[in-house]
């Protein structure tokens, strides 16, 4: 056999090559099972002598013709060998031929050919295979990983283009709103643009992600693995080569006649080098092979855009929050990565070592911890790649956006008590009770805000000093919600104006609503009603009387409740019952749906039903009404089932200071029409009467006797409408516990909500 000319790679050469790579090396594994299984029946034969092993011989040239071609050059090569075998093959054809010149055994040869070859090639054949598994798990794991990285890029892509379709859809509703509702419907527009430019910038992000991936997969990943299978594929040959001279080595001493045959023999196995079999396989399945295209941004198929990244103020601070918690991980991340890079690159020479004599311990446990050590430095520069090109990404597209941000000491925190986010001013309660807020200065906010935060913490606080600013940031989230409708009016940017024609303008020449563009006119309002009244996340109710009046706030809500329906749009008594005064007839409405009563209190009644309102809904979501029809009861059917005629419809004025109802905060999928205008309201005086405790589901109870709780610890008020008690006071029990978690009661300190689990009833 020719020397070796060239070092074949397979990562090098064969690249995405890994499921003939595999066939092959499991051929090869597979091959030591009939080796071993050759030596225990030639243990049987070699009894025999003579004409047996003439047959043995014969028999495994036959099985040695028939995978020849498999074991020379895999299942499916890409070059016809003809009747070029590899050097292995050769190799086993000199000591088959060798096979057929003895006539003669000895007995303690048949012995030592089970104890010395046929159990040792067994159990290598099962080590090898159990290695070659691994292996092929490895390649399934990186296929996954990349397959699961496409996924996850076309589920980004997916998310995208729905943002891109809801921003649509509010832009389409914003025109079928009435007029006093475009202002707020706009603020909810230039929310949902904000949310589509940080899915896009998502999209992109995630887009280079994937394309590093992909570039790594393709050209270290998989040759890598590529590489570590030739080892092992070599690592086999060379350890067969062993088990070779050992079998040579005992027919030498134990047939002196059979000496010069088994010497050639013996000469003949060192020449068949590991290197021999990688190259003949490489060169007889090497193929073209180009890398796949890189992703490219796609655009929405309702938002015309491109692919640059959006550099207003909210998606400076997303993109900045990104960039931040990149940088903090990277440093770390590339110490992981030259740690295992190390240890890869020492395993690597004690295998060299082995193999040169140099080394005895088990090279098999060696590739095993070797290959271990990969996959933690294969997870480790993902998490490392991830980082940087989210780094490269943003720096090229807005800069170093993180130069001179103080960014917030944030940990994460469940919060038991209700807390409002310092950024949106929801609550942080319920479900999403969990939160992060700031080791200095105290500021809070959802775990979705955390990437809106921006980077402008002032530092280590005190107790007081966090009180005040809490107050401070909770205004400014109130003040910039029922600010955003008006911010959106200056937008004059549509990047759909290629579809809608561009801005047109219209409007009247008496001074009416203008729009110069399709930006400017979306409405984003999808609830199933249009009310006049205004919320603001701190449970203001703002009335507009007419369009471009100055509208009336007022605070007098005691504390923010969870959500439930909206206010009412009919000016109330404090007890509950509608002002319809005396020169004012009553609301009238009718059925949406039939609705059957379930519980006390409740009516029966059927679709289409007009009827006359009693009561409005006060948050509860349940109006109390009569139909018309004669001997007709009186009760509660839910407000989503109903609806009220435009006359009847008035905008909710402001409670009464001594009316302490729960205000709802957001808004309601209830459908009852609340349409129109107050004017015939405000000129009616409304009659305050008794204060009572809010109505609850199900029919009018009269009032009941008062009780009292006393307070289980000492609680200090934390804000407007709480009270403070000490531990052991006894106080009176105005409202009891609507679900959110506290009551309403009468403190020596006043009136106010205590959590309902610090007091008990007496």
């Amino acid at each position: 056999m020719a020397e070796v000319d060239i070092a074949p790679n397979f990562g090098a050469e064969l690249k995405d090559g890994f499921k003939p790579v595999n066939a092959w090396v499991g051929n090869g594994i597979a091959w030591l099972d009939d080796i071993q299984q050759f030596y225990r029946e030639r243990s049987v034969i070699e009894k025999e002598y003579g004409q047996k092993l003439s047959t043995l011989a014969k028999k495994y040239f036959e099985k040695k013709a028939k995978k020849s071609s498999s074991l020379s050059v895999g299942d499916n090569p890409t070059v016809t060998p003809g009747s070029l075998e590899s050097a292995s093959m050769t190799t086993w054809t000199v000591q088959l031929t060798t096979l057929e010149q003895r006539a003669a055994e000895h007995e303690r040869f048949s012995t030592q050919l089970i104890n010395s070859l046929a159990q040792p090639l067994q159990n290598l054949a099962e080590r090898y295979e159990g290695l070659r598994k691994q292996h092929a798990e490895y390649a399934a794991k990186l296929e996954k990983e990349r397959d699961g990285a496409y996924g996850d890029l076309r589920k980004t892509k997916g998310k995208y283009d729905s943002v891109c379709q809801d921003v649509e859809s509010r832009r389409k509703k914003i025109e079928s709103s009435y007029d006093h509702g475009k202002i707020k419907a706009q603020g909810q527009y230039q929310q949902q643009q904000s949310d589509m430019r940080n899915m896009k910038n998502t999209y992109l992000i995630a887009i280079n992600v994937t394309n590093k991936q992909k570039e790594r997969y393709y050209h270290e990943y998989v040759p890598e693995l590529l590489d570590s299978l030739q080892s092992v594929s070599e690592a086999k040959t060379a350890t067969l080569n062993q088990m070779w001279s050992i079998a040579a080595s005992l027919e030498t001493d134990t047939l002196q006649r059979s000496l010069q045959l088994l010497g050639h023999l013996a000469g003949e196995i060192p020449r068949n080098k590991p290197v021999l079999d990688s190259m003949m396989f490489v060169r007889h399945n090497a193929t073209q092979w180009q890398d796949p295209l890189d992703f490219a941004f796609e655009p929405s198929p309702v938002w015309l855009d491109d692919d640059v990244m959006a550099s207003d103020p909210s998606s400076k601070t997303f993109l900045m929050n990104i960039l931040s918690k990149s940088k903090s991980s990277v440093g770390e991340l590339r110490r992981e990565c030259d740690g295992k890079r190390k240890e890869v690159e020492g395993a690597k020479r004690v295998r060299q070592a082995i193999r040169e004599g140099r080394d005895k311990r088990d090279e098999l446990e060696i590739v095993r911890s070797q290959l271990h050590q990969q996959e933690l430095l294969h997870e480790a520069e993902r998490k490392l790649i991830t980082a940087e090109v989210e780094m490269s990404t943003i720096t090229a597209a807005v800069g170093d956006v993180t130069v001179g941000a103080r960014n917030h000491a944030m940990r994460n925190e469940t919060f038991r008590l209700p807390t409002n986010c310092d950024l949106c001013g929801d609550r942080i309660w319920g479900l999403s009770a969990k939160g992060l807020i700031c080791n200095d200065c105290g500021y809070t906010c959802h775990l979705k805000c955390e990437l809106k935060v921006p980077a402008d913490c002032p530092g280590e606080l005190t107790k007081d000093q966090k009180k005040a600013m809490k107050s401070e940031r909770q205004a400014a989230a109130a003040q910039a919600t029922a600010a955003s409708p008006k911010t959106g009016e200056s937008n004059g940017t549509d990047k759909r104006s290629s579809i809608s024609g561009g801005g047109s303008q219209r409007g009247s020449t008496s001074g009416g609503l203008q729009r110069s563009d399709t930006m400017g006119s979306m409405n984003t309002l999808s609830s199933g009603y249009a009310a006049s009244a205004h919320r603001s996340v701190s449970g203001t109710i703002t009335t507009m009387r007419d369009i471009g009046d100055t509208p009336k706030i007022s605070t007098s809500t005691p504390r923010q409740q969870r959500i439930t329906a909206p206010p009412p749009t009919s000016p109330f008594r404090s007890n509950g019952e509608a002002d319809d005064g005396e020169d004012n007839p009553q609301p009238t409405g009718k059925m949406l749906y039939a609705y059957q009563a379930t519980a006390s209190g409740e009516l029966s009644i059927a679709e289409n039903q007009a009827f006359t309102l009693l009561e409005p809904d006060d948050g509860s979501g349940w109006i109390k009404i009569k139909p018309f029809r004669i001997g007709s009861a009186v009760g509660l059917v839910p407000a989503s089932y109903a609806e009220l005629s435009s006359s009847s419809a008035r905008s909710p004025t402001t409670p009464n200071e001594t009316d302490h109802r729960p205000i709802s905060y957001a808004g309601s999928t209830s459908t009852v029409s609340l349409a129109g205008s107050d004017s015939a309201g405000s000129s009616v005086k409304k009659k305050i009467g008794p204060a009572v405790a809010p109505p609850r589901r199900g029919a009018k109870k009269p009032p009941a006797a008062v009780k009292q709780v006393e307070a289980l610890y000492t609680y200090a008020a934390q804000g407007s409408g709480e009270a403070s008690m000490e531990a052991g006071e006894r106080m009176v029990l105005i409202g009891g516990d609507q679900g959110d978690g506290w009551v309403e009661v009468q403190a020596r300190a006043g009136r106010g909500v205590v959590p309902a689990s610090w007091v008990r009833e007496v």
